[in-house]
């Protein structure tokens, strides 16, 4: 059985002249994580996939409390405001309540289970649905994880070209000049993107990423089960799209080799599909592997070595509904020495910790 994991020091999440932890004085994102992973001894992945309609009792309490009223209402004799007005405590409207709820959600999973991970990753479409207020929310939730020592992945899957792919970087990485200031950006460590445009779509996120310490995660082989229509597709040379995709991911990435044999530029290749893991792991020898798919979608855990060849830091297994609803199985057997608490912090604590314990022992 793996060591528990080990207290870290949590960084401010800004270095002192504002930027982020990332930056090039926290050193390359492949080494940054290195020494994360082997500090806190943990290739888990918190992953952040916030239900409005599915959050923790505790969140939905301590959101009414601040807004001066229970959820689902705006308080004893309130109205709720006029459109274009200003929201105030119990008067919100319902997207600033509902991201007021999904904040301290995210907040009560990161202090359940976060000191058993070595990075986060909200999905930020979860956050976006809920306008403005969401991305607030998402902000607050990047300072916590921040503040926690966790790494930061923003889950986004971007990609296009030219301006909008450099204002997505803006968005994520760096800051965004104008003729009032500049406004900064989420602070992000990491960004998952998609790119099947080519390379030209890459190139402002990788520059912007590097520019900033952070990391690029390419879409490769996806953990969905439609992944195989097109990514799995033979091409002329006899190869697949993912294949190819590799490749693309190892070209771009070699100048970004840190000193521990880990670029900033890395890869998503779902645990869904270990089969692929060997072949892919050959053409991205330096690449971030980000393993989603453990445990709804079906991954185990169990045959993902390939992934791990260039160290411990070579894979990070992801884990969203497997931790945060792990109170719904709770005795169920649905995992090989699963926890059998109900309540829904100890039981996403009971998993992160099941869960790091199992891919330490088995890939450190």
């Amino acid at each position: 059985m793996a060591e528990p994991a080990q207290s870290v020091a949590a960084p401010a999440g800004r270095h002192k002249n504002g930027t982020p932890t990332g930056s090039p004085a926290g050193g390359s994102f492949g080494d940054r994580l290195t020494r994360r992973v082997g500090e806190r001894r943990s290739q888990i992945v918190l992953g952040l996939d916030p239900d409005p309609a599915r959050l923790w009792p505790r969140a939905l309490e301590l959101a009414g409390e601040a807004a001066g009223g229970g959820p689902g209402r705006s308080g004893p004799g309130r109205s709720r405001p006029s459109r274009g007005e200003p929201s105030r405590g119990g008067d919100a409207d319902p997207a600033t309540r509902a991201a007021r709820a999904v904040a301290a959600h995210c907040r009560l999973v990161l202090e359940a289970a976060g000191d058993q991970c070595v990075a986060v990753k909200p999905q930020v479409a979860c956050f976006e649905r809920l306008g403005a207020p969401g991305w607030s929310a998402l902000a607050e939730v990047v300072r916590a994880a921040a503040d926690a020592g966790l790494i930061v992945i923003a889950d986004a899957k971007r990609g296009d070209i030219d301006i909008s792919a450099r204002a997505y970087a803006q968005a994520f990485f760096g800051h965004t000049p104008t003729p009032f200031g500049d406004v900064q950006g989420l602070g992000a460590d990491a960004l998952t993107v998609n790119p099947l445009l080519g390379r030209d779509s890459l190139a402002p996120f990788i520059e912007a990423a590097r520019t900033a310490g952070a990391g690029v995660l390419a879409l490769v082989r996806t953990s969905n089960p439609g992944a195989a229509d097109l990514q799995d597709r033979v091409l002329a040379d006899g190869g697949t799209v993912s294949e190819a995709l590799a490749s693309l991911v190892d070209e771009l990435g070699r100048p970004g080799v840190g000193e521990a044999g880990l670029s900033d530029v890395g890869a998503v290749t779902g645990a869904t599909a270990p089969e692929k893991l060997e072949t892919l792991r050959a053409a991205m020898p330096h690449a971030v592997l980000l393993l989603p798919g453990i445990g709804p979608q079906g991954g185990s855990g169990r045959d993902l070595a390939p992934a791990f060849a260039p160290g411990p830091a070579g894979g990070l297994v992801s884990a969203s509904r497997a931790i945060v609803y792990a109170h719904e199985r709770a005795g169920s057997g649905a995992a090989p020495g699963a926890g059998t608490a109900t309540d829904p912090a100890t039981a996403a604590r009971q998993e992160a910790s099941r869960l790091r314990e199992l891919i330490w022992g088995l890939y450190a």
